[in-house]
């Protein structure tokens, strides 16, 4: 039986976070923006969202809907804050108890989105009062309650997420009614191919370049540009398609169209869809798992549970009735049904914060109304073993009374013991800290050790809830270590700004290793995440791995001696793009941002860096020529350029020097390339040179009244004087007429010009010697200060974005190519890894409940789960963690050995054993 029980109806997900103008935007970040999109973040902010029960469920939601960018949260709570709440309340202090629950935490929440209202109702839901709302949340609200708000809101339009967690179980119920128009069903950027062929027959068959797969669906609708021949398709509506194989697929009828001559780009077109989800017969699937909530320990009240959920199933009819019911799981139900667990309730709230965002925007197919969870795998793991006992799992005044009331007293006094080492402090370990605090990780004589070298930054603040406007520029670490102090003061934390890896090994020693119970990595890198996890095959501690992107996320859990490492298996690695693709044939705006992107680089960056290099460094020009390919051509070009050639000494010179590179790039290359390749010209087979991935490009022609034209001269000129430490300048109207007086020479294309076609070509191109007798001398170093700049996509006053978006666009228009706004650009170019708040908040969730099992001291492989999740598909995926191999535990043990001996023998014998203990048993495999 798997033990997590997930309806795979079950919904896609997004996030975005509130922007009043283009400023804010930019001041918190554009991260949730391209998981969602601007249409929909818009269409959030028209929403008013009423959250009810402020427990830790409750809470959870509130967070995340907060930092998604409603119009408004309403918070409503006529319960008074108790022991139990603080298990997984974080926004709660034990000075907080016996008041209202929601007027203590509005103002916690509200501090976490200035942007959005945050208020606190403590009077009863009225229907007058829920009219004002877009999307109602029912949390901790007795059945009856659901049953009259529900049919309220059902006949009065307004959308309803009821969310609810007992223990290890959690439910979710959604009702959007009867029609809900979906915009995107699964988020993903629609796909695009070049044609290679089209057929004309009854249903045409449409064949793709074959350098990579079309990754169309039957059953997606397509349109058609570019299409040389049979041009008929370039004015179709979408049209619906078939798949044949991966470079193929079939259309309509095109037997009546024009013969296909050459070119053309399929596209696929997201469809909006509309749903229709019949209510009423979900509704009584409420009813069994809330109604008959007991909160005992007995096995006198197990049976009673199953008693009653018997009498409510033989009442059922059709669907609603089973067959037969599960007696065990039901007596597990009752027993820990009194719980209230922080992992439980961060995953569920992140799922149901999802929800209502996908109820205010349409973004995402929504979840077919019902969600069932349980995580039983965390409870013990010995059969026939001593049952809790009421007094295991009693109250006692205690903020983990909730989690007490599960798993009893002993598993919280070996939380309090736990010494752990969280790996970052950004996104995912923020939510960590929060539930490490909540559960009670070390909050007794363990401790919690936070690393993390990056300061705050203003982009962090709509996912990394611990922060606010006022720790930007604080260190992640300690301000995160502050914060859940806060939450919990008893929790044990210290945090360190050092970069884990060879470095600090000094600091992360064997005596720090071999005090640690685990590790917990909250990292955004592979190479980090390997290094981790092979200091933790060496010291054989636990690993809890993570990763987020956008609403994608999955869990891994790593167990000394029973599951696989987490480097035993790796993703594929990134297709790069074929330099001469990017420097001569671009066919798509990725190209074109990646080429703009390497022009910063070789513009602003590598020159000055060179360039100081060369005239500090005496080795510099000798490991230069050492390089590869062409690469010490195109070094010591740049250097002639920085130091002679292109050194200006007036703002003037620098505008001089950005007009004169507009020139080069976006007109005389292209004239060059044409003279080259003209528009007829055919390959040595006879076929086109220009069709397949090679876009004909035209020049341009340069003019002040052009935006974009003076976008780039703006931005380049002033990126160019800030290299040079020089003053720029904004003043548009005076760089105009500084390029109106000057004057650009004609270009006239010359023969013999090698362009490279290939990367194989402009390795073999070498003019060295010559550039080597045109250089300064080192004597020229006191004439120079040279400045690198480092790209920053974040700070829109420093040109940077300015200057790629420019650059990208206008390369973009010589080859025909759909530009692309700044939102679209900055994530490409700045190569953004979407983070949003619940996709966070779920994958913590999991990786707590692993934690769970670990100081359980679970030992089959079976009670661990690792989870796949892509929520805006909609996929759920958890399995057991591949087992270690049996010889790779006895070789972990030979190196134990290996390491032990060579510790007593001393270091001169370490070779000589590890090849004897270690090497030599890989030959007997």
């Amino acid at each position: 039986m798997n033990l997590y029980r997930l309806s795979l109806d079950f919904s896609c997900v997004f996030s975005a976070f509130s922007f009043k103008s283009e400023n804010d935007v930019n001041l918190y970040s554009l991260l949730r923006s391209y998981v969602l999109g601007h249409d929909a973040m818009k269409r959030m902010q028209s929403s008013n969202v009423l959250v009810s029960g402020l427990r830790g469920l409750g809470v959870e939601i509130a967070k995340n809907v907060i930092l998604g960018g409603v119009k408004s949260v309403t918070l409503h709570d006529q319960g008074q804050a108790e022991w139990r709440d603080l298990s997984s309340q974080f926004y709660l202090r034990e000075e907080d108890l016996g008041k209202n629950r929601a007027e203590v935490s509005q103002t916690r929440l509200a501090e976490l989105n200035s942007y959005v209202p945050v208020v606190a109702y403590t009077e009863a839901l009225t229907d007058d009062y829920l009219t004002q709302f877009q999307v109602v949340v029912l949390t901790n609200s007795p059945l009856e309650e659901q049953q009259r708000v529900g049919d309220f809101c059902h006949s009065n339009g307004i959308k309803l997420v009821v969310a609810d967690t007992r223990g290890l179980f959690g439910q979710l119920f959604c009702d959007f009614g009867e029609e809900m128009l979906v915009i995107d069903t699964n988020g993903e950027q629609p796909l695009s191919a070049m044609i290679s062929m089209i057929t004309k027959d009854a249903a045409g068959v449409v064949t793709c370049l074959d350098e990579a797969r079309h990754g169309f669906e039957s059953g997606d609708y397509v349109i058609f540009t570019e299409v040389q021949g049979m041009a008929e398709l370039n004015s179709c509506q979408p049209i619906e398609i078939k798949t044949l194989g991966p470079y193929t697929f079939s259309i309509c009828d095109t037997t009546g169209f024009s013969d296909y001559v050459r070119g053309g780009i399929v596209s696929q077109v997201k469809i909006q869809h509309g749903t229709s989800i019949p209510v009423e017969r979900f509704r009584h699937l409420v009813v069994m798992p809330i109604n008959v909530m007991l909160c005992c320990v007995f096995q006198a009240d197990g049976e009673e549970l199953v008693s009653l959920a018997k009498e409510v199933n033989s009442s059922q009819t059709g669907s609603a009735k089973v067959d037969e019911l599960d007696d065990t799981l039901i007596k597990k139900l009752s027993f820990v049904s009194a719980g209230d667990l922080a992992p439980i309730n961060a995953f569920i709230g992140g799922l149901a914060a999802q929800e209502v965002m996908k109820a205010c925007t349409g973004k995402f197919m929504p979840m077919k109304q019902w969600l069932y969870f349980d995580a039983l795998e965390c409870l013990p793991e010995e059969e026939g073993g001593a049952m809790l006992t009421e007094e295991d799992c009693a109250p006692r005044n205690s903020r983990y009374d909730g989690q007490i009331a599960v798993f009893g007293i002993k598993l919280q006094e070996e939380l309090a013991k736990q010494r752990y080492f969280l790996v970052g402090a950004g996104a995912i370990g923020c939510e960590l800290l929060k539930n490490f605090a909540m559960i009670g990780l070390a909050g007794g004589e363990g401790e919690v050790i936070v690393t993390d070298m990056d300061t705050i930054e203003k982009s962090n603040l709509n996912r990394q809830f611990l922060f606010r406007p006022w720790d930007v520029t604080k260190m992640k670490s300690e301000t995160a270590a502050a914060a859940v102090k806060q939450m919990n003061p008893s929790i044990r934390i210290t945090g360190h700004q050092n970069r884990v890896g060879p470095e600090t090994e000094r600091v992360y020693d064997d005596d720090f290793f071999e005090s640690l119970h685990g590790v917990a990595n909250a990292l955004d890198n592979v190479d980090a995440r390997m290094y981790m996890d092979r200091r933790c095959v060496y010291y054989r501690k636990p690993l809890l791995e993570s990763g987020t992107l956008g609403t994608k996320g999955n869990v891994q859990v790593v167990i000394p001696f029973l599951t696989e490492s987490y480097s035993s298996s790796q993703d594929p690695p990134e297709k790069s793009i074929p330099i001469c693709t990017l420097k001569n044939f671009p066919n798509a705006i990725e190209h074109t941002l990646q080429w703009a992107r390497d022009e910063f680089e070789g513009l602003f960056k590598q020159p000055s860096e060179n360039a100081m290099q060369y005239l500090t460094d005496a080795k510099f020009l000798e490991r230069t020529l050492k390089l590869p390919g062409a690469q010490p051509l195109e070094v010591l070009e740049a250097v002639y350029k920085s130091l002679v050639i292109d050194c200006p000494h007036s703002w003037a010179d620098c505008v001089t020097w950005a007009r004169h590179h507009w020139q080069c790039q976006y007109s005389n290359n292209i004239h060059q390339l044409l003279h080259n390749f003209p528009p007829e010209q055919l390959t040595s087979s006879g076929a086109p040179f220009w069709s397949g991935p090679k876009r004909c490009p035209h020049p341009l022609e340069f003019s002040t009244s052009n935006d974009l034209h003076m976008d780039y001269v703006m931005s380049g000129a002033n990126l160019f004087a800030q290299s040079y430490g020089m003053q720029g300048s904004t003043d548009r109207v005076g760089v105009a007429q500084i390029l109106d007086s000057l004057s650009v020479p004609t270009f006239v294309p010359r023969s013999g010009v090698k362009i490279h076609v290939s990367d194989q070509e402009m390795q073999n191109d070498n003019r060295l010697e010559e550039l080597k007798t045109l250089l300064p001398g080192p004597e020229a170093s006191s004439h120079f200060k040279l400045t690198a700049i480092d790209f920053e996509k974040d700070d829109d006053s420093n040109f940077h974005m300015d200057f790629i978006v420019a650059a990208s666009n206008l390369r973009a228009e010589n080859y025909n190519i759909p530009p692309a706004d700044r939102h679209k650009s900055k994530l490409i170019a700045g190569k953004i890894i979407p983070a949003i708040a619940t996709t966070t908040a779920a994958v913590v969730g999991l990786v707590c409940l692993e934690l769970i099992k670990i100081v359980q001291g679970h030992k089959k492989v079976e009670s661990f789960k690792n989870g796949f999740m892509n929520l805006a598909l909609p996929f759920f995926g958890f399995s057991e963690p591949i087992a270690a191999p049996s010889h790779k535990v006895g070789l972990e043990l030979a190196g134990r050995v290996c390491v032990y001996a060579c510790d007593c023998l001393g270091q001169g014998s370490r070779y000589f054993l590890f090849f004897y203990v270690f090497i030599w048993p890989l030959k007997m495999i």
